[in-house]
């Protein structure tokens, strides 16, 4: 005979809502197992083998369901026939019963039991069928939902992090209306906002979220990336070692890669470079988000929640009352975070130029500025002056021209040439950028030039490939 597992749906909750058959079938067994005692049914498959232990252990929800779809059929095998006992109905969002259906190893024969969902539709006053009503598991949402419109019926929801993924596939749902322990004495059906929908109620394994029709989802990708970093922390040896600290590295590096490809779009394959070094960029960001929620702190979704309701506030000539003003961004910012310098908002750890360049955008958002670049120039020729006199009595002490008071010459000859750069639209960063990518590029055509004659590298060779490049003069309106 092929080894059997009978499995038996212990209902929505309440005892009294198992069928007469599964408490036929679980009286009968000589070996029960149950999905997990996590059920107000479940002490009536007792005594029994739970595999609460495998959610506690395993890395994926996915390892879960296999693991115990292993261990059933490895018993089934030997003992020739087990009951395996089920919240709700077998044949309603159980993964497990799925799997087992598909396994060629045990023939699986299936005992009903009330589902959660005949609770639901009398809760909601409706008729799936008339209403066309999709059901569709949680841990599942944005693959299962993807391209329609609803209504949904959303089981499985039975973790926080499960309803920020819902909330995340969706870019902007309606109310919903969120029905846990359903049959119960503390029952509870409450209607919440799309943005509270995982802030709202405290997520149980008898929750369910009710979703009236809406737009079709627009971030299932983005959800499968969150579950992607999820997989490769839990199974990746490297990804699972990595701390906010040590992706720091990475997270700058796969910053200038996106700049580098930004500079090359108007090559052939220059969007689709800037496409995957985006990706890598969005990887680090989904990480950290990771990371965060791992120390119970924010997840994915808080910080797109985040930086949209932010942008919002900061545009209420958008999106507040008509003839709005626009605001000061930088007196604004500042009233936000309780800040007592506009400075406070600009990051230590910037590049340099970058760096000056901000300090100085700062300090002019609250009218403390050159007017024009002519303005700045003087200010130019005046660190220039003094950086010659500190060289000058460097030298005449017997120093090496590299002192402190040099360096802080240079410094300040450098901060000024940034400010200049701001007054003429110039960001300092690219400019310098593209002067040593200039020098870089000539460097390399000199090299090959001495190579080719057999020479070392010269002022003469330099002047030649010089020579060569092609000049196009600026037109006359370039001038101003």
């Amino acid at each position: 005979m092929t080894p059997r597992v009978v499995v038996a749906g212990l209902g929505p909750g309440d005892p009294g809502l198992v069928s007469v058959a599964a408490r036929s079938a679980l009286d009968g067994a000589g070996r029960r197992f149950v999905r997990t005692t996590r059920h107000p049914s479940a002490a009536l498959a007792e005594p029994a083998r739970s595999f609460d232990d495998l959610y506690d252990t395993a890395p994926t929800i996915e390892a879960v369901y296999d693991g115990i779809v292993e261990e059933l059929a490895r018993a089934a095998t030997a003992d020739g026939q087990i009951v395996y006992a089920v919240p709700g109905s077998p044949l309603v969002a159980e993964r497990t019963v799925e799997l087992l259906r598909c396994d060629p190893r045990v023939e699986t024969e299936i005992v009903p039991s009330l589902s959660f969902i005949d609770l639901v539709w009398d809760r909601l006053g409706l008729d799936p069928l008339r209403d066309g009503v999709r059901l569709v598991d949680g841990h599942r949402f944005a693959e299962q939902a993807a391209g329609q419109s609803g209504p949904f019926l959303v089981g499985q929801c039975d973790t926080r992090l499960v309803l920020s993924e819902l909330k995340l596939a969706v870019e902007a749902g309606p109310r919903a209306i969120v029905m846990q322990r359903l049959g119960l004495a503390d029952e509870a059906v409450l209607e919440v906002d799309w943005a509270d929908l995982d802030r709202a109620v405290e997520a149980d394994h008898l929750t369910c979220v009710w979703v009236p029709r809406l737009g079709a989802p627009v971030a299932a990708e983005l959800t499968r990336l969150a579950e992607l970093v999820r997989t490769l922390r839990a199974e990746c040896p490297w990804d699972s070692r990595q701390t906010h600290e040590s992706l720091t590295r990475h997270l700058i590096e796969e910053t200038y890669e996106v700049l580098d490809a930004i500079g090359s779009l108007d090559t052939p394959e220059g969007y689709q470079h800037l496409e995957e070094e985006l990706g890598d960029l969005l990887f680090q960001v989904a990480f950290h988000a990771l990371l965060a929620s791992e120390a119970g702190q924010f997840d994915l979704a808080d910080v797109a929640r985040a930086i949209h309701d932010k942008l919002v506030g900061r545009h209420p000539h958008v999106f507040g009352p008509p003839a709005h003003p626009v605001p000061n961004w930088e007196e604004q910012k500042k009233a936000e975070k309780g800040r007592a310098s506009v400075m406070d908002g600009v990051p230590g750890h910037l590049p340099s130029l970058l760096y000056a360049f901000k300090m100085q955008a700062k300090a002019a958002s609250v009218g403390f500025d050159w007017k024009n670049a002519a303005g700045a120039w003087p200010k130019v020729r005046e660190e220039l002056g003094e950086l010659e006199e500190a060289l000058f009595f460097e030298s005449a002490a017997g120093g090496s021209g590299a002192g402190p008071a040099v360096n802080e010459e240079l410094g300040d000859v450098l901060f000024s040439v940034v400010n200049v750069a701001r007054h003429l639209g110039v960001d300092p960063e690219t400019a310098l950028h593209g002067a040593a990518g200039k020098f870089r590029a000539r460097f390399v055509a000199m090299e090959a030039l001495a190579a080719a004659r057999r020479v070392e590298v010269s002022d003469e060779l330099w002047d030649e490939v010089k020579a060569r490049e092609v000049h196009t003069p600026p037109s006359p309106t370039e001038y101003g």
